[in-house]
Protein backbone atom coordinates (compact mmCIF):
# COMPACT_ATOMS: atom_id res chain seq x y z
CA UNK A 1 0.00 0.00 0.00
CA UNK A 2 1.29 3.45 -0.91
CA UNK A 3 1.82 5.61 2.14
CA UNK A 4 1.62 9.33 1.46
CA UNK A 5 3.01 11.80 4.00
CA UNK A 6 2.06 15.47 3.77
CA UNK A 7 5.25 17.51 4.27
CA UNK A 8 4.61 21.19 4.93
CA UNK A 9 7.59 23.32 4.01
CA UNK A 10 8.88 20.47 1.87
CA UNK A 11 10.55 22.97 -0.47
CA UNK A 12 12.72 24.36 2.32
CA UNK A 13 16.09 23.32 3.71
CA UNK A 14 15.05 20.72 6.28
CA UNK A 15 11.78 19.81 4.55
CA UNK A 16 13.45 18.88 1.27
CA UNK A 17 15.91 16.60 3.06
CA UNK A 18 12.98 15.05 4.93
CA UNK A 19 11.27 14.33 1.62
CA UNK A 20 14.34 12.44 0.40
CA UNK A 21 14.55 10.48 3.66
CA UNK A 22 10.85 9.61 3.45
CA UNK A 23 11.19 8.44 -0.14
CA UNK A 24 14.18 6.30 0.80
CA UNK A 25 12.16 4.80 3.67
CA UNK A 26 9.35 3.74 1.32
CA UNK A 27 6.91 6.63 1.75
CA UNK A 28 5.68 9.10 -0.87
CA UNK A 29 6.27 12.64 0.39
CA UNK A 30 3.71 15.18 -0.78
CA UNK A 31 5.20 18.66 -0.48
CA UNK A 32 2.82 21.43 0.56
CA UNK A 33 4.52 24.81 0.20
CA UNK A 34 3.65 28.43 -0.56
CA UNK A 35 7.18 29.24 -1.85
CA UNK A 36 7.48 32.34 0.30
CA UNK A 37 10.91 31.04 1.34
CA UNK A 38 11.01 27.59 -0.30
CA UNK A 39 12.37 26.63 -3.72
CA UNK A 40 10.66 24.75 -6.53
CA UNK A 41 13.98 23.20 -7.52
CA UNK A 42 14.12 21.51 -4.10
CA UNK A 43 10.95 19.48 -4.74
CA UNK A 44 12.48 16.34 -6.24
CA UNK A 45 11.25 13.32 -4.32
CA UNK A 46 7.47 13.33 -4.62
CA UNK A 47 4.46 15.32 -5.80
CA UNK A 48 3.94 19.01 -5.12
CA UNK A 49 0.84 20.79 -3.88
CA UNK A 50 1.25 24.56 -3.84
CA UNK A 51 -0.82 26.39 -1.27
CA UNK A 52 -1.01 28.53 1.84
CA UNK A 53 -1.51 26.86 5.20
CA UNK A 54 -4.15 29.46 6.04
CA UNK A 55 -6.27 28.22 3.12
CA UNK A 56 -8.50 25.60 4.74
CA UNK A 57 -10.34 24.74 1.53
CA UNK A 58 -7.04 24.07 -0.23
CA UNK A 59 -5.84 21.90 2.65
CA UNK A 60 -9.08 19.93 2.69
CA UNK A 61 -8.71 19.23 -1.02
CA UNK A 62 -5.12 18.06 -0.59
CA UNK A 63 -6.03 15.75 2.30
CA UNK A 64 -8.90 14.32 0.25
CA UNK A 65 -6.72 13.75 -2.82
CA UNK A 66 -3.77 12.04 -1.14
CA UNK A 67 -5.25 10.58 2.06
CA UNK A 68 -1.89 10.89 3.88
CA UNK A 69 -1.03 8.57 6.76
CA UNK A 70 0.68 11.45 8.56
CA UNK A 71 1.68 15.09 8.51
CA UNK A 72 5.28 16.22 8.88
CA UNK A 73 5.14 19.92 9.71
CA UNK A 74 8.22 22.05 8.96
CA UNK A 75 6.66 25.20 7.48
CA UNK A 76 7.37 28.21 9.71
CA UNK A 77 9.01 31.58 9.96
CA UNK A 78 12.19 31.01 11.96
CA UNK A 79 14.32 34.16 12.31
CA UNK A 80 14.67 35.08 15.98
CA UNK A 81 15.65 38.70 15.35
CA UNK A 82 12.75 39.25 12.97
CA UNK A 83 10.37 37.69 15.48
CA UNK A 84 11.48 40.21 18.10
CA UNK A 85 10.91 43.13 15.72
CA UNK A 86 7.62 41.87 14.32
CA UNK A 87 6.03 39.41 16.77
CA UNK A 88 2.56 39.68 15.27
CA UNK A 89 3.85 38.30 11.97
CA UNK A 90 5.16 35.21 13.77
CA UNK A 91 2.10 34.61 15.89
CA UNK A 92 -0.15 34.99 12.87
CA UNK A 93 1.91 32.99 10.40
CA UNK A 94 3.21 30.20 12.63
CA UNK A 95 0.35 29.72 15.09
CA UNK A 96 -2.77 30.41 13.05
CA UNK A 97 -1.50 28.48 10.04
CA UNK A 98 -0.62 25.52 12.27
CA UNK A 99 -4.07 25.64 13.87
CA UNK A 100 -5.66 25.51 10.41
CA UNK A 101 -3.44 22.58 9.46
CA UNK A 102 -4.18 20.66 12.66
CA UNK A 103 -7.92 21.17 12.27
CA UNK A 104 -7.77 20.02 8.65
CA UNK A 105 -5.74 16.93 9.60
CA UNK A 106 -8.21 15.98 12.32
CA UNK A 107 -11.17 16.51 9.99
CA UNK A 108 -9.52 14.17 7.48
CA UNK A 109 -8.84 11.60 10.21
CA UNK A 110 -5.09 11.96 9.61
CA UNK A 111 -4.11 11.56 13.25
CA UNK A 112 -0.32 11.08 13.14
CA UNK A 113 1.57 14.38 13.30
CA UNK A 114 5.35 14.94 13.41
CA UNK A 115 6.23 18.49 14.41
CA UNK A 116 9.50 20.32 13.91
CA UNK A 117 9.76 22.47 17.04
CA UNK A 118 12.81 24.22 18.51
CA UNK A 119 14.94 24.50 21.61
CA UNK A 120 14.08 28.22 21.47
CA UNK A 121 11.00 27.21 23.50
CA UNK A 122 13.38 26.94 26.48
CA UNK A 123 14.51 30.55 26.28
CA UNK A 124 17.87 31.72 27.60
CA UNK A 125 19.02 28.94 29.94
CA UNK A 126 22.73 29.49 29.52
CA UNK A 127 25.09 26.60 30.17
CA UNK A 128 22.40 24.00 30.87
CA UNK A 129 22.19 20.82 28.80
CA UNK A 130 18.55 21.03 27.78
CA UNK A 131 16.34 17.96 27.76
CA UNK A 132 12.66 17.09 27.54
CA UNK A 133 12.07 17.89 31.22
CA UNK A 134 13.67 21.36 31.17
CA UNK A 135 11.06 24.08 31.85
CA UNK A 136 10.11 26.15 28.81
CA UNK A 137 10.45 29.93 29.05
CA UNK A 138 10.55 31.32 25.49
CA UNK A 139 11.89 34.87 25.26
CA UNK A 140 10.90 35.76 21.68
CA UNK A 141 7.93 35.31 19.38
CA UNK A 142 9.62 32.53 17.41
CA UNK A 143 10.09 30.35 20.48
CA UNK A 144 6.73 31.42 21.86
CA UNK A 145 4.91 30.52 18.67
CA UNK A 146 6.47 27.07 18.56
CA UNK A 147 5.60 26.50 22.21
CA UNK A 148 2.00 27.46 21.42
CA UNK A 149 1.85 24.89 18.62
CA UNK A 150 3.15 22.23 20.99
CA UNK A 151 0.30 23.15 23.35
CA UNK A 152 -2.21 22.92 20.52
CA UNK A 153 -1.01 19.44 19.62
CA UNK A 154 -1.48 18.37 23.23
CA UNK A 155 -5.00 19.78 23.33
CA UNK A 156 -6.04 18.19 20.03
CA UNK A 157 -4.58 14.93 21.30
CA UNK A 158 -6.97 15.07 24.23
CA UNK A 159 -10.01 16.15 22.21
CA UNK A 160 -9.52 14.45 18.82
CA UNK A 161 -7.07 11.60 19.41
CA UNK A 162 -4.30 13.36 17.48
CA UNK A 163 -0.97 11.60 18.11
CA UNK A 164 2.13 13.74 17.80
CA UNK A 165 5.89 13.45 18.03
CA UNK A 166 7.60 16.78 18.72
CA UNK A 167 11.30 17.37 18.04
CA UNK A 168 13.23 20.21 19.68
CA UNK A 169 16.69 21.14 18.41
CA UNK A 170 19.03 24.06 17.80
CA UNK A 171 21.32 24.54 14.81
CA UNK A 172 20.95 22.37 11.72
CA UNK A 173 23.95 22.10 9.43
CA UNK A 174 25.34 20.18 6.48
CA UNK A 175 23.63 19.02 3.31
CA UNK A 176 22.64 15.91 1.43
CA UNK A 177 25.92 13.98 0.85
CA UNK A 178 24.87 13.48 -2.79
CA UNK A 179 24.28 17.25 -3.12
CA UNK A 180 20.78 16.80 -4.56
CA UNK A 181 19.45 19.35 -2.07
CA UNK A 182 21.11 21.67 0.41
CA UNK A 183 20.94 24.88 2.42
CA UNK A 184 20.11 27.99 0.41
CA UNK A 185 18.47 30.81 2.35
CA UNK A 186 17.94 34.36 1.15
CA UNK A 187 18.95 36.14 3.28
CA UNK A 188 21.36 33.72 4.93
CA UNK A 189 21.74 33.88 8.71
CA UNK A 190 23.41 30.57 9.66
CA UNK A 191 27.08 30.37 10.64
CA UNK A 192 28.36 27.60 8.35
CA UNK A 193 26.92 28.86 5.04
CA UNK A 194 27.94 32.42 5.95
CA UNK A 195 31.45 31.15 6.64
CA UNK A 196 31.57 29.26 3.33
CA UNK A 197 30.33 32.37 1.53
CA UNK A 198 33.26 34.31 3.05
CA UNK A 199 35.73 31.60 2.04
CA UNK A 200 34.33 31.61 -1.49
CA UNK A 201 34.40 35.40 -1.85
CA UNK A 202 30.61 35.76 -1.98
CA UNK A 203 30.79 38.10 1.03
CA UNK A 204 33.75 40.17 2.27
CA UNK A 205 34.13 38.45 5.65
CA UNK A 206 32.47 36.47 8.40
CA UNK A 207 31.53 38.56 11.43
CA UNK A 208 32.28 36.93 14.78
CA UNK A 209 29.79 38.44 17.21
CA UNK A 210 31.58 38.62 20.54
CA UNK A 211 34.96 37.22 21.60
CA UNK A 212 34.73 37.84 25.36
CA UNK A 213 32.28 35.13 26.42
CA UNK A 214 33.17 32.91 29.40
CA UNK A 215 34.17 30.00 27.16
CA UNK A 216 37.56 28.48 26.39
CA UNK A 217 38.16 30.66 23.33
CA UNK A 218 35.80 33.55 24.13
CA UNK A 219 33.20 32.75 21.46
CA UNK A 220 29.70 31.34 21.80
CA UNK A 221 29.15 27.60 21.91
CA UNK A 222 26.23 26.15 19.99
CA UNK A 223 24.79 22.72 19.28
CA UNK A 224 24.85 21.44 15.69
CA UNK A 225 23.01 18.49 14.17
CA UNK A 226 23.51 17.29 10.60
CA UNK A 227 20.36 17.80 8.57
CA UNK A 228 20.39 14.15 7.43
CA UNK A 229 20.60 12.92 11.02
CA UNK A 230 17.79 15.28 11.93
CA UNK A 231 15.41 14.07 9.23
CA UNK A 232 16.27 10.46 10.03
CA UNK A 233 14.92 11.17 13.52
CA UNK A 234 11.73 12.55 11.98
CA UNK A 235 11.22 9.33 10.00
CA UNK A 236 11.77 7.34 13.20
CA UNK A 237 9.20 9.58 14.89
CA UNK A 238 6.71 8.80 12.15
CA UNK A 239 7.34 5.08 12.56
CA UNK A 240 6.92 5.48 16.32
CA UNK A 241 3.44 6.88 15.72
CA UNK A 242 2.56 4.23 13.14
CA UNK A 243 3.47 1.58 15.71
CA UNK A 244 0.84 3.06 18.03
CA UNK A 245 3.28 4.20 20.70
CA UNK A 246 1.51 7.54 21.27
CA UNK A 247 2.54 11.15 21.60
CA UNK A 248 6.03 12.07 22.76
CA UNK A 249 8.68 14.82 22.79
CA UNK A 250 12.34 14.36 21.90
CA UNK A 251 15.34 16.69 21.98
CA UNK A 252 18.01 16.26 19.32
CA UNK A 253 21.50 17.53 20.01
CA UNK A 254 25.13 16.75 20.68
CA UNK A 255 25.10 17.54 24.39
CA UNK A 256 28.30 19.59 24.12
CA UNK A 257 28.34 21.89 21.12
CA UNK A 258 31.12 23.73 19.29
CA UNK A 259 32.42 27.27 19.61
CA UNK A 260 32.43 29.70 16.70
CA UNK A 261 36.22 29.53 16.55
CA UNK A 262 36.14 25.72 16.54
CA UNK A 263 33.80 25.80 13.55
CA UNK A 264 36.08 28.27 11.76
CA UNK A 265 39.19 26.20 12.49
CA UNK A 266 37.55 23.04 11.19
CA UNK A 267 36.44 24.80 8.03
CA UNK A 268 40.07 25.59 7.26
CA UNK A 269 40.92 21.90 7.64
CA UNK A 270 38.05 20.84 5.38
CA UNK A 271 38.33 23.47 2.63
CA UNK A 272 42.07 24.22 2.89
CA UNK A 273 41.19 27.90 2.74
CA UNK A 274 41.35 30.69 5.29
CA UNK A 275 38.21 32.37 6.55
CA UNK A 276 38.27 36.19 6.39
CA UNK A 277 36.99 37.40 9.76
CA UNK A 278 35.72 40.67 11.22
CA UNK A 279 35.41 40.92 14.99
CA UNK A 280 32.05 42.32 16.04
CA UNK A 281 30.34 43.16 19.31
CA UNK A 282 28.08 40.74 21.14
CA UNK A 283 24.53 40.59 19.88
CA UNK A 284 21.85 41.38 22.47
CA UNK A 285 20.39 38.24 23.98
CA UNK A 286 23.09 35.83 22.82
CA UNK A 287 23.88 33.28 25.51
CA UNK A 288 27.38 31.89 25.96
CA UNK A 289 26.46 28.21 25.76
CA UNK A 290 23.30 26.62 24.35
CA UNK A 291 23.22 22.86 23.89
CA UNK A 292 20.69 20.06 24.14
CA UNK A 293 20.99 16.35 24.79
CA UNK A 294 19.50 13.46 22.85
CA UNK A 295 19.73 10.52 25.24
CA UNK A 296 15.96 9.96 25.19
CA UNK A 297 15.81 9.89 21.37
CA UNK A 298 18.77 7.52 21.28
CA UNK A 299 17.22 5.24 23.90
CA UNK A 300 13.55 5.23 22.84
CA UNK A 301 13.68 5.91 19.10
CA UNK A 302 16.94 4.13 18.43
CA UNK A 303 18.27 7.33 16.86
CA UNK A 304 22.01 7.26 16.23
CA UNK A 305 23.43 10.43 14.63
CA UNK A 306 25.95 9.38 12.01
CA UNK A 307 27.05 12.63 10.38
CA UNK A 308 26.89 15.23 13.19
CA UNK A 309 30.62 15.80 13.56
CA UNK A 310 32.10 19.09 12.37
CA UNK A 311 34.24 17.57 9.61
CA UNK A 312 31.29 15.81 7.99
CA UNK A 313 28.81 18.67 8.44
CA UNK A 314 31.19 21.25 6.94
CA UNK A 315 32.36 18.85 4.22
CA UNK A 316 28.82 18.09 3.07
CA UNK A 317 27.88 21.78 3.22
CA UNK A 318 31.01 22.70 1.23
CA UNK A 319 30.25 20.10 -1.48
CA UNK A 320 26.75 21.55 -1.90
CA UNK A 321 28.00 25.13 -1.60
CA UNK A 322 30.38 24.80 -4.54
CA UNK A 323 27.69 23.87 -7.05
CA UNK A 324 24.28 23.90 -5.39
CA UNK A 325 21.75 26.67 -5.64
CA UNK A 326 18.10 27.15 -6.51
CA UNK A 327 16.33 29.48 -8.92
CA UNK A 328 12.96 31.09 -8.33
Amino acid sequence: MTKHVLVTGGAGYIGSHACKALRDAGYVPVTYDSFVTGWRDAVKFGPLEEGDLMDRDRLDAVFARWEPVAVMHFAALSLVGESMRNPGHYWRHNVLSSLTLIEAACAANCLNFVFSSTCATYGDQDGVVLNEETPQYPINAYGGSKRAIEDMLRDFGASHGLNSVIFRYFNVAGADPEAEVGEFHQPETHLIPLMLDAIDGRRPALTVFGSDYPTADGTCIRDYVHVCDLVDAHVLGLQWLEAGKGSNVFCLGSGKGFSVREVIAQSRAVTNRDVPIVEGARRPGDAAVLVSGSSKAERDLGWAPKRSDLTTMIGDAWRWHQSGHYER
